[in-house]
C-alpha cells in the first residue's frame, strides 16, 4: 500500500503519525514537506473532499493570523487559495491512501485508512 503523508517535520503530531507509518510492513510512505513543497488549491481541494471534511475544517489557526484575516468564515475557494499561497495556513499532518485520506489530529486517525 502507498500512503502519502503532507508533513511537518517540527510538529510532534505530525512526526508520530509519519513513525506509525513507516513502521508498518508493506507500506511504502511518499513524505511531502508541505512547506517546501506546498499542495495547489486544486489537490487541497481533492484532498478535504476525499478526507470529508471542508476547507475550513483543515485550517490551521494556532499560530497563524487565519483568524485575524477572517479564513474561518471566508468561502473554500479563499480558503485553498490562501493556503496554497500560505502553506503554515494547512492543518497537518494529511495521510492519502487508496482507502481514502484523513487529517491525523490526533494521529491515530491514520490507522481509518490503512
Amino acid at each position: 500500500m502507498k500512503a502519502t503523508i503532507w508533513h511537518n517535520p517540527k510538529c510532534g503530531t505530525s512526526r508520530k503519525t509519519l513513525a506509525i507509518l513507516e513502521n508498518l510492513s508493506g507500506v511504502d510512505v511518499e513524505v511531502i514537506e508541505y512547506l517546501k513543497t506546498p499542495p495547489s488549491a486544486d489537490k487541497l481541494a481533492q484532498l478535504y473532499k476525499d478526507a470529508g471534511i471542508s476547507p475550513a475544517e483543515g485550517l490551521r489557526k494556532r499560530g497563524t493570523d487565519a483568524e485575524e484575516r477572517g479564513l474561518p468564515d471566508a468561502s473554500d475557494e479563499a480558503v485553498l487559495e490562501a493556503m496554497a499561497a500560505e502553506p503554515i495556513l494547512i492543518e497537518r499532518p494529511l495521510v492519502e491512501t487508496d482507502k481514502g485520506v484523513r487529517l491525523c489530529r490526533p494521529q491515530d486517525k491514520v490507522l481509518e485508512i490503512l
